[in-house]
């Protein structure tokens, strides 16, 4: 049975998209096609990628490559299109309507908070966009067949026995391989994913030029704007921060094996406060503590294997850095209780269950 995944934001090997879903899916014995922006055409671990142009902008993007998304996907005669971009959600609709095909929208995020902080979009016009996103999707809602959320709060959006929680958790195989002793570790201090202000970048950069220890950031990821990085390298943290720049999947896994803290500080914005950033857990299923933000809901899930700070107070968030280079001992045992919630609770396996089970659900 052939299933198409569609997106015009994501690279090809997103981890959520590629690494998880379709993985699991062509494992189970689905035909799997990915429509996603690439340089070729290839066929990765069973999955047929099906390259979309790089656009040269956002607007592009939007505008044009969405419509080529469609014209793929049609020609491909799928059973099930699964879709992962709220700007795709008219194409959701048109392929429901053109092919009688089910149709399911994954939601990675809560786009319509999320559009609010956006630096592309004058701030006048940001309230109209979040108006619009949340019109497309109470559309989605009503015509399609399914909705995968990526959190618990981002489902409450959705008619619930249209809504399955597919959480974005860790694959355990990933990290097993941990091959230097935490006690013989290098003082790292890590942060892997999207580099923003909203994400505490420059919390982090300010915070490593505080420690009053060895102490080196690491960052890796990509940059929300340019003007960032050049801003971030006119501080005094940045001399004692390395950038690696986006890294592939056994990349990440290989620093985190290294590293002695995790870091993820985000902004106290409501979205954030209900949200699961996939970066908390690989930190956990790494087996390093993290520094986090001192929210509740994060607190009740991964209490005992971190410090959770005020995100905004660089120096809270140096106290805590230094706290746990200086307590190995500690600081190890935080990354073993985090390594067990990670093997026991969250973990991908479970969630590929869950994700299996809707599309038998859907498909008969």
């Amino acid at each position: 049975m052939k299933v198409v995944h569609l997106t015009t934001v994501h690279s090809p090997f997103d981890t959520r998209i590629f690494h998880k879903q379709a993985r699991t899916l062509a494992q189970a014995g689905y035909e799997v096609v990915l429509i996603a922006p690439h340089t070729h055409d290839e066929v990765v671990d069973g999955i047929h990628i099906r390259a979309l142009p790089k656009p040269r902008h956002r607007w592009e993007r939007i505008l044009g490559l969405s419509w080529r998304a469609f014209q793929l996907a049609r020609q491909e005669r799928a059973s099930l299109y699964h879709f992962h971009d709220p700007e795709l959600i008219p194409i959701g609709i048109l392929l429901k309507i053109s092919t009688g095909s089910r149709v399911v929208y994954d939601v990675h995020e809560d786009y319509s908070r999320q559009i609010l902080t956006k630096h592309w979009l004058p701030k006048p016009s940001r309230h109209i966009a979040r108006w619009g996103i949340q019109v497309w999707e109470k559309l989605a809602a009503r015509i399609l067949d399914g909705i995968v959320a990526a959190t618990p709060a981002i489902s409450e959006k959705f008619p619930p026995e249209k809504t399955v929680v597919v959480r974005n958790f860790p694959r355990l195989p990933m990290f097993r391989d941990q091959k230097i002793p935490y006690h013989q570790r290098p003082p790292w201090v890590v942060y892997i994913g999207w580099i923003a202000e909203v994400r505490g970048a420059s919390v982090m950069v300010d915070a490593i030029a505080h420690v009053q220890t060895e102490a080196t950031l690491i960052l890796a990821g990509a940059f929300d704007e340019a003007s960032l990085h050049t801003k971030l390298a006119r501080r005094p943290g940045w001399k004692r921060t390395r950038y690696l720049g986006w890294l592939q999947r056994p990349q990440v896994a290989e620093i985190l094996g290294k590293a002695r803290v995790g870091l993820v500080v985000l902004a106290p914005l409501s979205r954030y406060q209900e949200s699961m950033p996939v970066k908390l857990f690989e930190y956990m299923a790494a087996g390093i503590p993290f520094v986090a933000s001192d929210f509740p809901f994060w607190r009740e899930l991964a209490e005992g294997a971190g410090l959770f700070v005020t995100p905004d107070d660089p120096r809270a968030v140096a106290q805590a850095i230094q706290w746990l280079l200086t307590h190995p001992d500690e600081a190890r045992a935080m990354g073993e209780r985090g390594r067990w919630l990670v093997e026991t609770r969250y973990n991908w396996n479970w969630e590929a269950e869950r994700l299996l089970q809707f599309y038998a659900q859907l498909l008969g």
